[in-house]
């Protein structure tokens, strides 16, 4: 450990910047460069790194962002982009960088979560988070008007297109009270540009942003990006058609009179959360897709 030199929150350093997109390409297949170029990258994305000879060769980032769990704000930190380079592995490296976020961050959150996959199930216990079930809502849904005039297709890859998206999700409200997120444009952003860059609609009327993906007859809802409360009679009559049979939600819906079912998610990674002093978090929730990191 003594050739590894500890750095944080080093965004605006060309050379680290471009040393922590090579690992994060290396390890994930991904680069933070153009979502740093675009402004994307805010002071709520802190990476903490080992460095060597000026190469990044481990991480653990902290997003800062916030809850709102039944009406009530509560802080949290999400942990991501946890990486270490090949060669420096099982040397206990990400266990120390977890160590120092857990010093960094002591009694300044209420909750502190992760989603990781199946390989590293083991790790995260041993800094006292434990694994949660999310839960996955549907409706079915049979559309009594369609009307799918006003509405205009977002590019993912287009500059003016994703600005306009993070303005307006500057302004947005959460898409739960029940559980929602808050400050998370910077990690909506990255799912518009590599994720659903394909899936992104503005609706004029009712000013709202849509993510979403149609199959056959069932629609997938991964976000509402609004400023004010969702019509969601009035969105699900845009997006939807007469072959439309079933509404699956990637968030916690709390629309007034509509029915759901829930199931518990089967997805590829599991959520696990670290409760601070009295704080407990919520059951059969659904964290927003396009907040996690």
């Amino acid at each position: 450990m003594n050739e590894l030199h500890f750095i944080k929150d080093y965004k605006n350093d060309k050379k680290l910047r471009k040393s922590f997109n090579e690992l994060a390409t290396k390890v994930f297949g991904i680069n933070f460069e153009e979502w740093y170029t675009l402004g994307f990258w805010s002071e709520r994305y802190l990476p903490f790194s080992y460095v060597n000879e000026g190469k990044v060769v481990a991480n653990v980032s902290v997003n800062v962002l916030g809850f709102v769990i039944n009406g009530e704000k509560k802080r949290a930190l999400q942990i991501g982009t946890v990486m270490t380079h090949p060669d420096y592995r099982n040397k206990g490296v990400s266990a120390s960088l977890m160590n120092k976020v857990l010093k960094e961050y002591e009694d300044k959150y209420d909750y502190m979560y992760l989603f990781a996959n199946q390989t590293v199930l083991n790790f995260y216990p041993k800094f006292g988070f434990k694994p949660v079930n999310e839960y996955q809502y549907s409706m079915n849904y049979s559309p009594s008007n369609v009307d799918t005039t006003g509405i205009r297709k977002l590019n993912g890859t287009n500059v003016d297109d994703l600005h306009f998206i993070y303005q307006f999700a500057s302004k947005r409200v959460p898409v739960s009270q029940t559980f929602g997120t808050e400050n998370t444009q910077s990690i909506l952003m990255f799912h518009c540009m590599y994720v659903f860059h394909q899936d992104i609609y503005y609706l004029e009327r009712e000013d709202a942003i849509v993510i979403y993906k149609k199959d056959k007859n069932q629609i997938d809802i991964f976000d509402i990006i609004t400023k004010n409360a969702v019509d969601i009679d009035a969105i699900l009559s845009k997006i939807c058609d007469e072959e439309t049979t079933k509404i699956v939600f990637h968030y916690t819906p709390d629309y007034q009179g509509i029915h759901t079912e829930r199931n518990i998610a089967n997805g590829s990674d599991v959520l696990f959360v670290r409760e601070n002093d009295n704080n407990h978090f919520p059951l059969q929730m659904k964290h927003p897709v396009t907040s996690q990191a």
